[in-house]
């Protein structure tokens, strides 16, 4: 049987008695007689060659074919009737799958998510977190915001903030430090990137003491082991704003380090879609208006 030839109004009757396990009720929902559903049901186990249901006493009972068939259907008609409400109110959604490092996902873009599906109600976006290791081509994305030197073999890069790192710890820990070079006697907490305490250190005039502590790969496990008491960590104060505020974290010292920035990536060479470019302006415009960090898109992003 070929998709051309499926029984549309039979396999929607089936799917409404399935629900209600009872003709009159799927009868009901739909509009049509009671002897019409039953029809409809007959035929379609006629074209299948097979039973779909057991008539019972006081109802309807699922056989094994139709326990199969039911969840594909249900989910079928749920997607078309989602599809049709969003034809009939002009315009379909549009699929942007965006991979995003995980410390700029959870401290900057998730309390924005509502700002921008608010701003592109039909745009249906699609995160997948990373750890600055990304592959766009085998993970199908069509943007990436990544945290370096903006320079990464064919990709387009495009800068959306700053992020200098500075220490953070936990209150309690930082009553024992008055001055940086207090940093040396205390455990601290490692990225995968083993230049950023030297260049903190040389930053704030200190030698780099010998760097002892726990090595993390993620800066979102690091900065919560940080709250607890287990070391400093050194972070971008600017993704841990909400701890800052609410006191669970403190900075220190003020000397801050450069070491990289967040970008947003595209595949050099491919056209950006119309829901890329509504994400990289609602993005790059976000991160100007919290304080002109912001770049203007380049290329034709």
């Amino acid at each position: 049987m070929t998709p051309s030839t499926l029984p549309l109004n039979a396999l929607r009757a089936f799917e409404a008695s399935a629900r209600h396990l009872n003709f009159t009720r799927a009868a009901e929902e739909l509009c049509v007689t009671q002897g019409a559903v039953s029809h409809q049901v007959r035929g379609l186990e006629a074209r299948l060659g097979v039973t779909l249901f057991r008539r019972l006493a006081r109802g309807l009972a699922l056989t094994d074919e139709a326990e199969a068939l039911i969840p594909v259907l249900t989910h079928s008609f749920s997607r078309i009737g989602e599809l049709l409400d969003q034809v009939q109110a002009g315009r379909a959604h549009q699929t942007l799958t965006v991979g995003v490092v995980n410390t700029f996902a959870v401290g900057w873009l998730l309390p924005r998510l509502e700002d921008f599906r608010a701003a592109h109600p039909f745009v249906d976006l699609r995160l997948r977190t990373h750890n600055n290791k990304v592959d766009m081509a085998a993970e199908r994305l069509d943007l990436a915001i990544q945290f370096g030197a903006g320079a990464w073999p064919g990709l387009q890069a495009t800068q959306v903030m700053a992020a200098d790192l500075a220490p953070l710890c936990s209150p309690r820990l930082a009553r024992r430090l008055r001055e940086p070079a207090d940093l040396a006697g205390a455990p601290l907490l490692r990225s995968y990137r083993a230049d950023e305490w030297p260049r903190w250190f040389r930053a704030a005039g200190l030698e780099p003491p010998p760097q002892r502590g726990p090595q993390f790969d993620s800066s979102i496990a690091m900065v919560a082991a940080a709250e607890r008491s287990a070391g400093v960590a050194l972070a971008p104060p600017s993704m841990f704003e909400h701890e800052l505020s609410a006191g669970r974290l403190v900075q220190p010292f003020a000397a801050t380090v450069d070491t990289g920035r967040y970008y947003l990536t595209r595949p050099a060479g491919r056209e950006a879609s119309e829901p890329a470019q509504a994400f990289a302006r609602w993005c790059l415009d976000a991160a100007s208006a919290r304080g002109g960090e912001g770049a203007e898109m380049s290329g034709g992003l």
